[in-house]
C-alpha cells in the first residue's frame, strides 16, 4: 500500500545528509513514524557543519578575467519552491545585463553559473562545494533560503568568499564572526516583531497562533515571534509545522483551527501557506500575515481569490512602485530583458543583490576577493537608486527596512501602515 504525505499529516519525514570532504557526498533519507509535537520542532534534516580548514583552491584570484567575472548561485530551480530560486536567478541576471550592456566593470562582463539545490541542504553543499573547487567562481550571489545557506556558509567562510545577498533573514547569518556574508535584507527577527507589533497596536489581538516550516528557518521565525510576543507578556495560542518541501499541513491546521486564535503567522513557502490559508478560512477566520521568504507573487497565484486580506512583510519594495527610482530602473531593465517577465518581490530583491555586486566590483578595479568585501562592508553608505544601506564593522546586514502590504481583491500588494487598513 502507498502512503502518501497529504494523506497522513502525522508523517514527518526527515531528511539526513552525510557530507564527506572528498569527492563522495552521500545522501539519506529516512522517515520516522511518530506523531509530532505542536511546541518544538522535530529532527529538521539538517546537518550543522562546523567551520572547517580547507586550502583555497586557486590563490591567483578564482573566477576573474581579463573579460569577465564569473559569479555562482545555488538555489532551488525545481521542486515546490522553485519559483523563489527563478525569480532571484532573473532578478540577478537582469542587474548583470544591464551592466554588461553598457560595458561591463572595466570591459569585464558578468557571468552568473547556476546549479539547482531543491531547497534542501545536502545538495546546497555540493552545489557549493563544486561552485568553488570546480568552477571556481569569484563569489557566490542570491542563494535561497536558510538551511541551504547553513550548509553554505562554512564552506565560503573557509575559503574566503563572498557570500552575497542570500534570500534569507536568518540570525545566524548576521553573526559578527562572519567575514564572508553580505546581507541585503532585514531579518526575521525584525519582520516578525514588526507583524506582532501591529497586530497589538493596530488591532488589540492577543491570540495568536504560528504555523512553520520544521527546519532552521522555520525555528528562526518562530523564535523571532516569541520573542516579540514575550516582550509584551503574550504567549502564542497554537504553534505547529509542516514538513519542508511538502505541502502536508493538514495536521497545523487542525491544531491550529482548534485554539481560534485572531491571526496567524505563516513562516514557510508559498505552496503549504496557501494550502493552510485555504484549509483554515473553511473553519475559521482569523488575520493570515506571512514573512517575505513565503514568495508574495506566487502565493497570491496559489491563493486566487482567497488571496484578499493575506497580510505579508516586506524587505524591499513593492515592485510595481514606478515612483521608486531603484524600481523603475528595475522595471526598465526586466523590460530588456524579458518583455514577459512579470514584476514581483523576488526578482526585485535579485537585481538590488546583483547592484550591490556591481558596487563592490566598480570599487575594485584590480579585483580581489577581500577589495571586493571591504568596499561593500565599508562604513560609507552605499545608495542603490534611493534605497541605502549601511554596513559596518559587526554589521553585515545592509538594509533594516521592513514593511507590510496586504493583497487586495484584484491580487495587488498594497502597502499598508496601519493593519485596520485591510480589504
Amino acid at each position: 500500500m502507498t502512503i502518501s504525505e497529504s494523506d497522513i499529516p502525522y508523517l514527518s519525514r526527515t531528511l539526513l545528509s552525510a557530507f564527506v570532504l572528498s569527492v563522495v557526498l552521500s545522501l539519506m533519507v529516512a522517515c520516522a513514524e511518530e506523531e509530532p509535537s505542536g511546541d518544538l520542532a522535530q529532527s529538521t534534516g539538517e546537518v550543522d557543519l562546523a567551520p572547517m580548514t580547507l586550502l583555497v583552491d586557486d590563490p591567483s584570484n578564482p573566477g576573474v578575467f581579463d573579460d569577465r567575472v564569473v559569479f555562482g548561485q545555488s538555489a532551488a530551480f525545481e521542486g515546490p519552491a522553485q519559483a523563489l530560486g527563478q525569480a532571484m536567478r532573473l532578478g540577478i541576471e537582469v542587474a548583470f545585463q544591464e551592466q554588461n550592456q553598457v560595458g561591463g566593470v572595466y570591459g569585464r562582463m558578468l557571468e552568473l553559473v547556476t546549479m539547482d539545490d531543491r531547497y534542501e541542504p545536502g545538495f546546497a553543499y555540493a552545489n557549493t562545494r563544486d561552485l568553488i573547487t570546480k568552477e571556481k567562481v569569484f563569489g557566490l550571489i542570491g542563494g535561497v533560503g536558510t538551511p541551504t545557506s547553513r550548509s553554505a556558509v562554512p564552506l565560503v567562510e573557509s575559503h574566503g568568499v563572498p557570500f552575497l545577498a542570500p534570500f534569507t533573514g536568518a540570525g545566524f547569518l548576521r553573526s559578527p564572526e562572519l567575514r564572508s556574508v553580505v546581507n541585503l535584507r532585514a531579518s526575521y527577527a525584525q519582520e516578525t516583531e514588526y507583524m506582532v507589533e501591529r497586530l497589538t497596536q493596530d488591532l488589540g489581538v492577543s491570540r495568536i497562533a504560528v504555523m512553520y516550516q520544521n527546519d532552521s528557518y522555520g525555528q528562526s521565525g518562530l523564535s523571532g515571534v516569541l520573542e516579540a510576543l514575550e516582550r509584551r507578556e503574550l504567549e502564542p495560542v497554537e504553534t505547529w509545522y509542516y514538513e519542508r518541501n511538502s505541502s502536508a499541513v493538514k495536521a497545523a491546521v487542525f491544531h491550529i483551527a482548534a485554539a481560534n486564535p485572531e491571526a496567524v503567522i505563516m513562516i514557510g513557502a508559498y505552496q503549504p501557506v496557501a494550502k493552510a490559508i485555504s484549509l483554515l478560512r473553511m473553519d475559521i477566520d482569523p488575520i493570515f500575515l506571512a514573512v517575505s521568504f513565503v514568495g508574495s507573487n506566487a502565493l497570491a497565484r496559489e491563493l486566487g481569490s482567497d488571496a484578499t486580506g493575506v497580510f505579508v512583510t516586506q524587505v524591499v519594495p513593492v515592485p510595481d512602485d514606478a515612483n521608486s527610482p531603484i524600481v523603475s530602473e528595475y522595471l526598465a531593465a526586466l523590460e530588456s530583458f524579458d518583455e514577459s517577465a512579470v514584476p514581483g518581490f523576488v526578482s526585485l530583491e535579485g537585481y538590488m543583490a546583483g547592484r550591490i555586486a556591481i558596487v563592490g566590483l566598480e570599487a575594485c578595479e584590480d579585483l580581489t576577493r577581500r577589495c571586493f568585501l571591504d568596499a561593500i562592508q565599508s562604513t560609507q553608505p552605499i545608495n542603490l537608486s534611493g534605497v541605502e544601506l549601511q554596513y559596518g564593522p559587526g554589521d553585515n546586514q545592509g538594509s533594516d527596512e521592513v514593511i507590510i502590504t496586504v493583497i487586495n481583491e484584484l491580487g495587488k500588494f498594497i502597502p499598508i501602515t496601519n493593519l485596520a487598513e485591510r480589504p
